[in-house]
């Protein structure tokens, strides 16, 4: 077996190695882990003895021929060294080799881009998620449009902006269009405060079809949902902090990324509540109901690790950080294989907690507290999706 203090580096970073493998072990990675991060560390000491470079010339690009060179040496390479970030990030911050080059300089798309990014932040004031979408909605839009270095954009016009949604539209959802159009109008109407168009072309983009009552693809019911939780395995870390995912999702109908964005502060376990931070940077609290207090609790004492990150829910493995909207979204995925049900995403829970209460009798304006609506309209298409199943119009169960 091969240990961790038995991978002998030599070369330039022979020096970093006992303080890497350190910073490694302090962070919870494994044996085997502190192992393969040594010896990427190992080899990339090699490959600039080989070179002849000095860590300080450890370019991005640098970097890119090592990983090159490395996959060439055996064909069944198809991926990084493993251990390669963590190690690539803990050299950079003691500044042994350089941070990483962004080449966007003389790039008049990226400028125009970060340009659009800052506006949104500073004027707007929007959140980075969806800051990050619009940026890559005006990233599609503007890529065959920006050519060297003009000061305007001449080549955006109507049938330009349409002919960009009809192409969106043939590849997306109708969810996902409304978002690209949305993001699409805010682009058009900063290019023209900025004055890179004469005129705002916000008006010309067309608005997407889609009808708000429509049939929804499939509510998990009470037995789904126990199903769910039933398949938590309750001796595993991993299996209580599914089981606590799961209650809130489906108890409080807290979206993805309110769950992940949740941190240890955010528990009142003296008053019996919830700090959410939702959309629209609005904070709400919400009651805490014994089931999901009880198992959040038992996640924190038996199953979340000691780590520097104040989120709530971590990832299983090392570097133990909080989980991402997309993992919280996957802790559902995972559940419903294990237990048998069709795939439904995060959000499905959030009606299936509106349904519950519908069925027990609960008044529309009390949903829409418990699920923090900021528009009655917004409950009311609960509310009517529930009307047409009670008459069999349609089915919301897959």
């Amino acid at each position: 077996m091969t240990l961790p203090r038995r991978v002998h580096v030599s070369g330039p970073l022979e020096r970093y190695a006992a303080g890497f493998r350190a910073e490694l072990e302090r962070l919870g990675y494994s044996p085997w882990s502190v192992v393969f991060a040594l010896q990427s560390l190992a080899g990339l000491s090699r490959w600039l003895v080989a070179g002849g470079l000095r860590p300080a010339e450890l370019s991005s690009a640098e970097l890119e021929r090592f990983v090159r060179v490395w996959r060439g040496s055996d064909p069944r390479r198809r991926t990084k060294p493993r251990g390669l970030p963590v190690l690539v990030t803990y050299l950079r911050e003691l500044d042994v080799i350089p941070v990483a080059t962004r080449v966007v300089a003389g790039d008049r798309l990226a400028r125009l881009l970060d340009e659009f990014a800052a506006f949104l932040i500073e004027e707007r004031g929007l959140a980075r998620g969806t800051v990050w979408y619009y940026r890559a909605t005006a990233r599609r839009f503007l890529q065959p449009l920006v050519v060297g270095d003009d000061a305007g954009l001449p080549r955006v016009s109507v049938s330009t902006v349409r002919s960009f949604v009809i192409g969106e539209s043939g590849c997306r959802s109708v969810g996902s269009v409304k978002n690209t159009v949305t993001g699409l109008r805010a682009l058009l109407r900063f290019l023209h405060v900025r004055d890179y168009l004469d005129g705002s072309l916000a008006d010309a983009v067309p608005a997407v079809a889609g009808w708000r009552y429509r049939p929804l693809p499939g509510i998990p019911g009470n037995d789904e949902i126990a199903a769910l939780l039933g398949s938590c395995d309750g001796g595993s870390a991993t299996g209580l902090r599914d089981r606590a995912i799961l209650l809130l999702l489906s108890r409080l109908g807290l979206r993805a990324g309110e769950v992940a964005a949740l941190t240890v502060d955010d528990v009142d376990w003296r008053a019996g509540e919830i700090l959410v931070c939702g959309k629209g940077n609005r904070c709400e609290r919400l009651p805490l109901p014994d089931d999901v207090g009880c198992a959040i609790a038992d996640y924190c004492r038996n199953g979340r690790r000691r780590s520097e990150s104040h989120g709530l829910f971590l990832h299983a493995r090392a570097p133990y950080q909080a989980l991402t909207p997309s993992a919280v979204s996957y802790v559902v995925t995972r559940s419903c294989r294990r237990a048998g049900l069709p795939v439904v995403g995060a959000h499905r829970l959030r009606h299936a907690a509106a349904d519950t209460l519908r069925r027990a009798g609960a008044p529309l304006f009390e949903i829409g507290q418990v699920l923090r609506h900021a528009h009655p309209a917004t409950t009311a298409g609960y509310g009517k999706a529930r009307e047409l199943h009670q008459t069999g119009e349609f089915s919301l169960v897959a």
